[in-house]
Formats: C-alpha cells, sequence, structure tokens
C-alpha cells in the first residue's frame, strides 16, 4: 500500500509524461507505480542509469512520436488495405526500430548496457518494406507518379488533357466574342470538372452545362459544351487512378502483413525504450542522483522536486540506523511537513526506478508499505472531526504496519486534549517502534520531544528558525528539538514585556530547560563543525604544499643526477682515450730504454685506475684529469710532444679533442691545430671526434679530403679508438 496521492506521487507522474513521444511510453507512465522488490528497483535503476549514460555518449535515443496503432494492426490482421496515414505510420515504426539499432551500435561499441541490451537487440527492422512504402508514398495526400508504371501513365494522359482543357477555356474567355460575358478571365474547377466564371445575366450566352452558382447569385459556372467530352475522359481518368492507389495501397499493405508481429512487439519495445528515455530526461532536468540501496534512509542535499529550483531549500535526512522514530518539531508554515514529504516521496520515486533530487551517495530502503497520515482531511459528509479522520488513517496504518513499513504522520495526536493526545501520540511511536517500522513524524507536544530525549530508538529534530528577520530557514536540524519561538516572536512583534513574564513564569521550568540545553548543544555542536571544516581545509593546503615542494625536490634531484650522469660518461669517454693514446705511447717507446719504459707503464697504470674510480664514485672530479695531463705533457722527455721555436713558442700535441663541437667549430679549430703540426714537423696525428651519430666524423673527414697538411687519414683501428678516432698522416 502505498500513499502516492497524499504524497503527490501524481504530479512527478505528469513531469515524466512530458518527456515521452509514444502512446505506449505514456502508457507506461500512467501505469507508474513503485514496487517493492528491491531486485526489481535496482534493475530499474539501473535502466535509468545506462540510458543517461548512452544519452552523453550519443545524444537522445532516436525516438519520434508514435500514437495508438491498434487499429492499423487489427486491418493487417484482417488483410485488409490500409490507408496512406496508416502505412507510413507502420513504416515509421520499422524506421524508428532501424535507427534505434543503429544507436544501440554506437553507444555499445566502446561500453556495456547489460539492462538496455534485450530492449535494443529484440527490435525489429525491414530497411528493404521500409524503402517500398517510402518510394511510393510521398506524404499522407500525395502518392509518387512513379509508384506503378500504370499510375504513371495515368497521371501523364490525365495532365495532357488538363493541359488541352485549360488551353481551349483560355481561349474563350479570352475571345472578343465571349470576354464580354466572363465574370472573371480565370479557368475553375466545380464538381471536378473545369469551368469558366460567367455573369449570370449572359449564361445563356454560353451554351453548357451549369456546375454551381455563387453566393451572390451574380456568377454562374459553366461548362461549355466544347470542353465536355475532354472532362468526362478526364473524369475517367480520375476513377482509373483511383483504382491504381488503391491496388498500390493492397500490394504495400502484403508487404507488412507476414510483419504484424514484428511489428507489434517493436511498438512495445520502443514504448519501454521511450519510457526509459524519459526516466532518463527527468533525471537530468531535476539534476537527479541514482540512490544507493540499504536498510536505512540517508539523504543528502535533498529537495522536493514539486518545489521551484530557486526556491527549494535542501535539507539532510537520515532515519533507520541509530534511530528509527524521528521526530520533527518547529512553528507552523516552518517546512515541517515539505520534509515529510520530501522522505515519502524521494522514496516512492526511488521505488519506481526513479533518479531522486538529492546529492550522490543517498541511501534509501525498499518498503512494502509507505503510509502517509498528512493534511486535514475532514469528512463533512461523513461528520468527521479533525482528529477522528487522522484517527481513521491511523488505525489503518496500525493493522498493516510492519518492519518493512515507512509511516509518515503529520502532527500526530493533534486535534483533541493536549495531554490526551501527546500521550496517544508517544503510545502509538511505541507501537511503531516495536513494529520495527521506520517512522517520520511531527508535532508541537514537547511531552513527545522529551520522550524521544530519554528513549533508545527515538531522535528529534526540528525546522530552524530565524528569530531576527521572523522566518523560517526550512533547515531541518537533527539532533534538537524545536521550539514554538512564541514568546521571541510575540516580543520582536511588540508584546508587553509584563504579560511575557507572566507567560513565562506558568511554564513548566524543567521543559524550557532542557529546549534551552539542546539548543546550547546544538549551537555548540555547529560551531566544533564549523572549526572542524577550516581544519580540514587547512590541512589539505598544507598537505598541498608538502606535494608541491615534493614535486619541485623530486625534479631537482633528477636533473642533478642526469647532469651527473652525463659528465660520468664524458670522464669515461677521455679516460679510454687517453688509455688508448697511452698504449699507443708504450708501443712507439717500445725500443728506449727500460727506466722511460717503466715511466710510460706507470701512466698507463694511472689512466686505469682513475677510470674504475669514475665507474664506481658517484660524482666525478674532472680537475684531477686536468692535473693528470698537466703533468703528463710537461715533461721534456715525453715522446708525445715536440718543443719548437718561433715568434711564440708553442708545444703541440700530436692529438686533438674535438668531442662536443659543431661541424663548422670543430673544422677551424682543426685548421689551425693542423697548420701548428706542420710547423712542428709533426708526420702524424689523432683527431678525436667520438662516434655519436657520425655527423662530426664526416664533417671532418670531408674537410680532411682537401686539406694542404693532410697527405692521407684513416679510421683507428682497435685499440687505438675505433670509429671515434681518425688517424691523420701530415705532408
Amino acid at each position: 500500500m502505498f500513499n502516492l496521492d497524499k504524497l503527490e506521487f501524481n504530479y512527478i507522474k505528469e513531469f515524466l509524461l512530458k518527456f515521452t513521444y509514444t502512446f505506449e511510453g505514456a502508457k507506461l507512465v500512467s501505469d507508474l507505480t513503485p514496487t517493492s522488490n528491491s531486485l526489481e528497483v535496482q534493475s530499474l535503476l539501473m535502466e535509468t542509469s545506462e540510458a543517461i549514460k548512452a544519452m552523453n555518449i550519443n545524444g537522445n535515443f532516436p525516438i519520434s512520436e508514435i500514437s495508438d496503432f491498434s487499429l492499423w494492426l487489427k486491418m493487417l490482421k484482417s488483410a485488409s488495405p490500409l490507408s496512406i496515414k496508416a502505412l507510413l505510420d507502420l513504416c515509421s515504426i520499422l524506421k524508428i526500430s532501424r535507427n534505434l539499432t543503429e544507436y544501440y551500435k554506437n553507444v555499445s561499441a566502446n561500453d556495456s548496457f547489460e539492462y538496455l541490451k534485450p530492449y535494443f537487440e529484440g527490435l525489429y527492422s525491414n530497411k528493404d518494406v521500409e524503402n517500398k512504402i517510402s518510394s511510393k508514398i510521398i506524404s499522407e495526400d500525395l502518392i509518387a507518379d512513379d509508384a506503378s508504371n500504370k499510375l504513371f501513365s495515368i497521371r501523364k494522359s490525365k495532365k495532357n488533357l488538363e493541359s488541352e482543357v485549360k488551353n481551349k477555356l483560355n481561349s474563350f474567355i479570352h475571345s472578343s466574342t465571349y470576354s464580354k460575358y466572363i465574370m472573371d478571365p480565370v479557368v475553375t474547377i466545380r464538381s471536378g470538372r473545369f469551368v469558366i466564371p460567367v455573369k449570370e445575366e449572359y449564361k445563356s450566352m454560353v451554351k453548357g452545362f451549369i456546375h454551381d452558382t455563387s453566393s451572390s447569385g451574380s456568377t454562374v459556372y459553366i461548362e461549355p459544351m466544347a470542353v465536355f467530352e475532354i472532362n468526362n475522359k478526364i473524369n475517367d481518368l480520375s476513377i482509373e487512378e483511383n483504382k491504381e492507389i488503391e491496388r498500390i495501397f493492397q500490394e504495400l499493405s502484403n508487404l507488412l502483413i507476414p510483419l504484424v508481429t514484428n511489428i507489434e512487439s517493436d511498438i512495445v519495445l520502443i514504448g519501454k525504450l521511450d519510457f526509459i528515455s524519459a526516466k532518463a530526461k527527468l533525471a537530468i532536468e531535476m539534476n537527479a542522483t541514482m540512490p544507493i540501496l540499504s536498510d536505512e534512509i540517508n539523504l543528502i542535499k535533498a529537495r522536493h522536486p514539486l518545489i521551484s529550483k530557486d526556491k527549494v531549500v535542501p535539507v539532510n535526512i537520515y532515519v533507520g540506523k541509530d534511530f528509527t522514530t524521528l521526530v520533527i518539531t518547529g512553528p507552523n508554515t516552518g517546512g515541517k511537513t515539505v520534509s515529510l514529504k520530501t522522505v515519502g516521496l524521494l522514496c516512492l520515486m526511488a521505488q519506481s526506478g526513479l533518479f531522486i533530487p538529492a546529492n550522490e551517495n543517498s541511501k534509501v530502503k525498499v518498503f512494502d508499505n509507505i503510509f502517509a497520515d498528512i493534511g486535514d482531511s475532514q469528512s463533512i459528509e461523513e461528520s468527521l472531526s479533525t482528529f477522528s479522520s487522522h484517527m481513521t488513517n491511523i488505525v489503518n496504518i496500525v493493522d498493516k504496519v510492519t518492519s518493512k513499513s515507512l509511516v509518515l504522520v503529520d502532527e500526530l495526536g493533534s486535534g483533541t486534549d493536549p495531554l490526551e493526545g501527546a500521550n496517544l501520540a508517544i503510545a502509538l511511536l511505541e507501537y511503531f517502534y516495536n513494529k520495527k517500522a521506520i517512522t517520520v513524524a511531527t508535532t508541537h507536544y514537547h511531552e513527545i520531544k522529551n520522550y524521544c530525549i530519554t528513549h533508545d530508538g527515538f531522535e528529534n529534530a526540528s525546522q530552524e528558525f530565524d528569530i531576527e528577520k521572523l522566518e523560517p530557514t526550512y533547515k531541518l536540524l537533527i539532533g534538537i528539538p524545536g521550539k514554538s519561538n512564541a514568546f521571541a516572536i510575540s516580543k520582536r512583534l511588540g508584546l508587553p514585556q509584563d504579560i511575557l513574564n507572566r507567560a513565562n513564569s506558568l511554564m513548566n521550568k524543567p521543559d524550557v530547560d532542557i529546549e534551552t540545553l539542546m539548543k546550547e548543544i546544538y549551537d555548540d555542536r555547529i560551531e566544533i563543525e564549523n572549526l572542524k571544516k577550516e581544519e580540514e581545509k587547512n590541512l589539505n593546503q598544507i598537505a598541498l604544499l608538502r606535494k608541491s615542494l615534493e614535486t619541485q625536490v623530486s625534479d631537482k634531484l633528477a636533473n642533478e643526477e642526469k647532469k651527473i650522469e652525463k659528465a660520468k660518461k664524458e670522464a669515461r669517454e677521455i679516460l679510454l682515450d687517453a688509455k688508448e693514446e697511452a698504449n699507443k705511447i708504450i708501443r712507439e717507446l717500445s725500443n728506449i730504454d727500460n727506466s722511460d719504459l717503466k715511466k710510460a707503464n706507470k701512466l698507463r697504470d694511472k689512466l686505469n685506475e682513475n677510470l674504475k674510480e669514475t665507474e664506481t664514485q658517484s660524482g666525478v672530479d674532472l680537475s684531477v684529469l686536468l692535473k693528470l695531463n698537466n703533468q703528463e705533457t710537461s715533461k721534456p722527455n715525453n715522446k708525445n710532444t715536440v718543443h719548437i721555436s718561433n715568434s711564440a713558442s708553442k708545444h703541440v700535441s700530436s692529438e686533438i679533442n674535438l668531442l662536443g663541437e659543431n661541424v663548422d667549430t670543430a673544422v677551424n679549430t682543426l685548421d689551425k691545430y693542423l697548420d701548428n703540426c706542420s710547423m712542428a714537423h709533426l708526420k702524424q696525428v689523432r683527431v678525436i671526434h667520438g662516434k655519436g651519430t657520425g655527423k662530426l666524423r664526416e664533417g671532418i673527414h670531408n674537410y680532411l679530403k682537401t686539406s694542404k697538411y693532410v697527405k692521407n687519414f684513416r679510421i683507428a683501428g682497435f685499440g687505438e679508438g675505433d670509429f671515434g678516432v681518425t688517424i691523420v698522416e701530415l705532408k
């Protein structure tokens, strides 16, 4: 049992109906009722979810208007020829089915649609039949000339005759003999025959048949005898044309007769997809979300869907976890009833497969019954008082309530003696609690508020009221009982203080103190929550700053490591080249005395040690290499250096390192170097250019081919530097 009317579910269905296109889809909306089957609810919600996902991928479902075609289907089943409109309507079913099938292929290419798949894949389409109908029927009142060869021939002959009769009549009305008898020089049609308008006083001057008279009587429409036979032929052709069109209709109807079952199935499936599409569009319109099915109600920033978006105040409502009975108090017109209806209506929507206007992660429970006693349903005819009317509804709820029920009661126990009403309300709330039903009720009785404070499973809530502005804020405050604020409001409105003091002295102080205490507790809680939010905000900012600093440090370390690695690589190449040169020197010095040979071997050993160090150490100290180079090249007995004297004394090395230079710079440097080598009478030198991409080596070789200093050159052999070195023989 669902109290749909009291919770205004019918208005939701009216909104939903606006998004449907088909008769079948509209019927599904009209028949829509909530289900208490949790699996079915989940399935209905997933259909809505997948429809939204499909629309985000490929736009709205390609569904156009479809009326009630049951009459057309009955005619098909009886093999009766369909009208032009019926043929077009049923052809549109095949076209929509084809378009929906193509739509589904597009959206399902990269995603899964488990719940919508059976509807789309169950559709039947027949492009051949669709084309035959659409090619022969242009519109609801026009058949194509080439719908058949016979129709084409008939219409061609008819047009020729019509042209002939028009020409004759035009000659007639413009002739000098008859023009003065004519009312208007135009050819027109009356009773399917071509006629001319003749002035009434001259009708006897024109031989022919009168087919019509103007409303004023001043004009008669005469078919002259000269065109009588031609008009007859045109009429005969019109009869043949209609017969041929009827034959074409029967022919096209015969194409659809074998498909009648498929078309009936298509109409049902298209209607279902239209209905699901409407649910998705309603969700988008309401900015609604898919609720989580749970054993509790927890609505986050829930909005009553029938209140304007710019006026509705979102509320947080939760019940069913720590407590199953929520009692809402507060002043009249403060929003208590709206909160009550919001809970009920959103649960009804969810159980109907509709998304709810609330934030994501909102939870609802699937109920077998949603009972609602809201509003004054006093019946004058039955002579029932307000209390009796409410109590009749309550008795019905008591008889049927279960542990899977939601009970919504507005102003519980009102309409009778306050003391009796309050105690009766408490007894009813206890009964619903013992039945394990979830209950949300509104009241003004302070006895109920006090009861909720002292009993487990019960919780107070109130609608906030702005005393300064003397207006409700419509915010729901769970955990604190509401106050009527009668004294504060009366004071703001100007009631004398002595009256207020007397009224206050008559109040039951313990009750007043409890409400004040609860309000203070709530205010403290709000302040703590605000401080907590501020602290969380600061912690988030700190976390973001820390992450940014870690990223910067990480990037800097990575750059430093790259620089170190590059330096180590360059140092290793230098040492390798130096080692190769040392081996060469040792070979060249093989004929000198033993003491010099030992020195050369020591040089090689030292280079090997430095090479090993560069492979193991975390950094590279190039000053060691420079120092080593200076020490070795400064020795007078080093066979690798030749001392010359000219205008400026020079020490010319037998090798040059051009690593890292571009081709132009390297060639200029090499040209100066070879000039010095020529002056020093060196016969052979090593040019270190490295392997790299080979461009530097190629540029150097091109230069060496044309240099006046070069006799010959070759790539260094194994142990001499390989492809990273060129040996140059000088003239």
